[in-house]
Protein backbone atom coordinates (compact mmCIF):
# COMPACT_ATOMS: atom_id res chain seq x y z
CA UNK A 1 0.00 0.00 0.00
CA UNK A 2 1.07 3.57 -0.61
CA UNK A 3 0.08 4.64 2.92
CA UNK A 4 0.75 2.52 5.99
CA UNK A 5 -1.74 1.54 8.64
CA UNK A 6 -1.10 2.27 12.31
CA UNK A 7 -1.10 -0.22 15.17
CA UNK A 8 -4.74 -0.72 16.21
CA UNK A 9 -4.11 0.73 19.67
CA UNK A 10 -3.21 4.10 18.13
CA UNK A 11 -6.69 4.64 16.65
CA UNK A 12 -9.35 6.41 18.74
CA UNK A 13 -11.55 4.09 20.83
CA UNK A 14 -14.65 4.72 18.70
CA UNK A 15 -12.77 3.71 15.53
CA UNK A 16 -11.57 0.55 17.29
CA UNK A 17 -15.27 -0.29 17.82
CA UNK A 18 -15.70 -0.30 14.04
CA UNK A 19 -12.60 -2.49 13.78
CA UNK A 20 -14.04 -4.90 16.37
CA UNK A 21 -17.20 -5.18 14.27
CA UNK A 22 -15.15 -5.79 11.10
CA UNK A 23 -13.21 -8.54 12.83
CA UNK A 24 -16.45 -10.13 14.02
CA UNK A 25 -18.01 -9.90 10.55
CA UNK A 26 -15.02 -10.70 8.31
CA UNK A 27 -12.60 -12.48 10.63
CA UNK A 28 -10.09 -9.65 10.43
CA UNK A 29 -9.84 -5.88 10.38
CA UNK A 30 -10.11 -4.53 6.85
CA UNK A 31 -7.07 -2.65 5.58
CA UNK A 32 -9.18 0.10 3.95
CA UNK A 33 -10.82 0.68 7.34
CA UNK A 34 -7.43 1.13 8.92
CA UNK A 35 -6.52 3.64 6.21
CA UNK A 36 -9.79 5.55 6.50
CA UNK A 37 -9.32 5.38 10.28
CA UNK A 38 -6.39 7.78 9.94
CA UNK A 39 -9.14 10.40 9.48
CA UNK A 40 -11.58 9.34 12.23
CA UNK A 41 -14.39 11.77 11.42
CA UNK A 42 -14.37 10.85 7.75
CA UNK A 43 -14.20 7.13 8.55
CA UNK A 44 -17.09 7.33 11.01
CA UNK A 45 -19.25 9.20 8.52
CA UNK A 46 -18.29 6.81 5.72
CA UNK A 47 -19.18 3.78 7.87
CA UNK A 48 -22.59 5.28 8.68
CA UNK A 49 -23.24 5.96 5.00
CA UNK A 50 -22.30 2.38 4.11
CA UNK A 51 -24.65 1.09 6.79
CA UNK A 52 -27.48 3.23 5.44
CA UNK A 53 -26.93 1.96 1.89
CA UNK A 54 -26.64 -1.69 2.95
CA UNK A 55 -29.65 -1.77 5.27
CA UNK A 56 -32.28 -4.52 5.15
CA UNK A 57 -35.08 -2.06 4.29
CA UNK A 58 -33.32 -0.74 1.16
CA UNK A 59 -35.50 -0.72 -1.94
CA UNK A 60 -32.61 -2.50 -3.69
CA UNK A 61 -32.24 -6.22 -3.10
CA UNK A 62 -29.06 -7.40 -1.35
CA UNK A 63 -27.97 -9.32 -4.46
CA UNK A 64 -28.49 -6.30 -6.72
CA UNK A 65 -26.53 -4.08 -4.33
CA UNK A 66 -23.63 -6.54 -4.37
CA UNK A 67 -23.70 -6.95 -8.16
CA UNK A 68 -23.45 -3.18 -8.50
CA UNK A 69 -20.58 -2.89 -6.01
CA UNK A 70 -18.59 -5.61 -7.77
CA UNK A 71 -19.14 -4.12 -11.22
CA UNK A 72 -18.16 -0.60 -10.15
CA UNK A 73 -15.09 -2.05 -8.42
CA UNK A 74 -14.12 -3.90 -11.60
CA UNK A 75 -14.35 -0.69 -13.62
CA UNK A 76 -12.20 1.17 -11.07
CA UNK A 77 -9.61 -1.62 -10.84
CA UNK A 78 -10.09 -2.13 -7.11
CA UNK A 79 -9.01 -5.70 -6.47
CA UNK A 80 -9.78 -5.42 -2.75
CA UNK A 81 -13.37 -4.34 -3.48
CA UNK A 82 -13.88 -7.04 -6.11
CA UNK A 83 -12.58 -9.59 -3.59
CA UNK A 84 -14.74 -8.61 -0.62
CA UNK A 85 -17.89 -7.82 -2.63
CA UNK A 86 -17.63 -11.07 -4.63
CA UNK A 87 -17.43 -12.94 -1.33
CA UNK A 88 -20.60 -11.14 -0.25
CA UNK A 89 -22.30 -12.25 -3.49
CA UNK A 90 -21.32 -15.86 -2.75
CA UNK A 91 -22.75 -15.52 0.79
CA UNK A 92 -25.94 -14.13 -0.72
CA UNK A 93 -26.34 -17.28 -2.79
CA UNK A 94 -25.18 -16.06 -6.21
CA UNK A 95 -23.55 -18.85 -8.23
CA UNK A 96 -19.87 -18.37 -9.04
CA UNK A 97 -20.64 -18.62 -12.76
CA UNK A 98 -22.78 -15.49 -12.52
CA UNK A 99 -20.09 -13.64 -10.57
CA UNK A 100 -17.48 -14.61 -13.18
CA UNK A 101 -19.85 -13.49 -15.96
CA UNK A 102 -20.16 -10.03 -14.40
CA UNK A 103 -17.07 -8.88 -16.33
CA UNK A 104 -19.07 -9.39 -19.54
CA UNK A 105 -22.64 -9.20 -18.28
CA UNK A 106 -23.98 -7.87 -21.59
CA UNK A 107 -23.04 -11.14 -23.32
CA UNK A 108 -24.50 -13.32 -20.54
CA UNK A 109 -28.03 -14.64 -20.14
CA UNK A 110 -27.53 -14.98 -16.36
CA UNK A 111 -28.74 -11.45 -15.55
CA UNK A 112 -32.40 -10.50 -15.30
CA UNK A 113 -33.82 -7.26 -16.76
CA UNK A 114 -33.59 -5.33 -13.46
CA UNK A 115 -29.96 -6.37 -12.98
CA UNK A 116 -29.15 -5.48 -16.59
CA UNK A 117 -30.56 -1.94 -16.41
CA UNK A 118 -28.92 -1.35 -13.00
CA UNK A 119 -25.56 -2.52 -14.37
CA UNK A 120 -25.92 -0.36 -17.47
CA UNK A 121 -26.79 2.63 -15.28
CA UNK A 122 -23.84 1.89 -12.96
CA UNK A 123 -21.49 1.87 -15.93
CA UNK A 124 -22.90 5.15 -17.27
CA UNK A 125 -22.48 6.83 -13.87
CA UNK A 126 -18.98 5.38 -13.34
CA UNK A 127 -17.39 5.90 -16.77
CA UNK A 128 -16.68 9.59 -17.28
CA UNK A 129 -17.01 9.27 -21.06
CA UNK A 130 -20.59 7.98 -20.75
CA UNK A 131 -23.65 9.98 -19.77
CA UNK A 132 -27.00 9.30 -18.21
CA UNK A 133 -29.19 10.57 -21.01
CA UNK A 134 -32.99 10.80 -21.12
CA UNK A 135 -33.31 7.47 -22.93
CA UNK A 136 -31.30 5.58 -20.30
CA UNK A 137 -33.14 7.28 -17.45
CA UNK A 138 -36.49 6.40 -19.02
CA UNK A 139 -35.43 2.74 -19.07
CA UNK A 140 -34.20 2.96 -15.46
CA UNK A 141 -37.60 4.40 -14.45
CA UNK A 142 -39.33 1.36 -15.95
CA UNK A 143 -37.78 -0.74 -13.16
CA UNK A 144 -37.17 1.66 -10.25
CA UNK A 145 -39.29 4.33 -8.61
CA UNK A 146 -37.66 7.64 -7.74
CA UNK A 147 -36.66 6.49 -4.24
CA UNK A 148 -35.03 3.42 -5.78
CA UNK A 149 -33.18 5.58 -8.32
CA UNK A 150 -31.80 7.76 -5.52
CA UNK A 151 -30.66 4.66 -3.58
CA UNK A 152 -29.13 3.11 -6.70
CA UNK A 153 -27.32 6.32 -7.60
CA UNK A 154 -26.11 6.76 -4.02
CA UNK A 155 -24.80 3.18 -3.94
CA UNK A 156 -22.96 3.67 -7.24
CA UNK A 157 -21.46 6.95 -6.01
CA UNK A 158 -20.42 5.38 -2.70
CA UNK A 159 -18.77 2.43 -4.43
CA UNK A 160 -16.94 4.79 -6.77
CA UNK A 161 -15.61 6.64 -3.72
CA UNK A 162 -14.59 3.44 -1.97
CA UNK A 163 -13.05 1.66 -4.94
CA UNK A 164 -11.17 4.71 -6.19
CA UNK A 165 -9.78 5.30 -2.68
CA UNK A 166 -8.58 1.70 -2.41
CA UNK A 167 -7.20 1.55 -5.95
CA UNK A 168 -5.31 4.85 -5.52
CA UNK A 169 -3.72 3.63 -2.29
CA UNK A 170 -2.97 0.20 -3.81
CA UNK A 171 -4.95 -1.82 -1.26
CA UNK A 172 -4.52 -5.52 -2.01
CA UNK A 173 -7.27 -8.14 -1.80
CA UNK A 174 -7.48 -9.85 1.57
CA UNK A 175 -8.46 -13.28 0.19
CA UNK A 176 -12.17 -13.27 0.96
CA UNK A 177 -13.16 -14.84 -2.36
CA UNK A 178 -11.34 -17.49 -4.34
CA UNK A 179 -12.47 -15.98 -7.66
CA UNK A 180 -9.76 -14.01 -9.49
CA UNK A 181 -10.17 -10.23 -9.17
CA UNK A 182 -9.24 -9.60 -12.80
CA UNK A 183 -11.12 -10.20 -16.06
CA UNK A 184 -11.09 -13.67 -17.57
CA UNK A 185 -8.19 -14.37 -19.91
CA UNK A 186 -9.49 -14.71 -23.44
CA UNK A 187 -6.29 -15.51 -25.27
CA UNK A 188 -6.86 -17.35 -28.52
Amino acid sequence: MHVSTKPIGEYPWYIRLFFWNQKRRYGEVLEPGMLWGRSPWVFSTLALLYGALDRKSSPLSPVLRSLITVRVSQINHCEFCVDINSATLVRRGVPEAKIEALWQWRQSQLFDPIERIALEYAEAVTHSELTVDEELMARVKQHFDEDGIVELTGLIAFQNLSSKFNAALNVSPQGFCRLPPGPPNHSA
